[in-house]
């Protein structure tokens, strides 16, 4: 049974896409970063020390990379989504994940630093 809190987090992957509503942002890629949390059991891994018991965290950010670059989608909740959901599907030992997207550079006539997304996905 799962401990609450047991999880895998990546912090501050940078892939660069071509998501976006405007014209210029769905034809020019630019730099997203993504924070992942992966929930699962992480007492057998624990014990046995062995990757094999795990999830691979190389893995999950090679997967979510691909999504980014390889998708194009207008609303950063779709992206988000769409990597929270293949994410779910690589490995059955994943109970939930949850995907935060920013937008590192967002077409707005303000100094701000990045604009992003949060979903949480699990399994039925």
């Amino acid at each position: 049974m799962t401990v609450p809190g047991d999880r895998i987090e990546l912090r501050g992957l940078r892939v660069v896409g071509t998501h976006g509503v405007l014209p210029e942002e769905q034809e020019r890629a630019q730099p997203f970063e993504l924070d992942v949390d992966v929930q699962l059991d992480a007492a057998r891994p624990a014990a046995s020390d062995l990757l094999a018991d795990t999830v691979d965290y190389g893995a999950l950010a090679t997967r979510a990379a691909r999504t980014v670059g390889s998708s194009s989608f207008a609303l950063l909740e779709a992206l988000a989504s769409a990597v929270a959901e293949d994410l779910l599907a690589a490995d059955a030992r994943i109970e939930q994940v949850a995907v935060t997207v920013r937008k590192l550079r967002p077409p707005l006539p303000l100094d701000i630093g990045s604009v992003g997304v949060r979903v949480v996905r699990g399994r039925p």
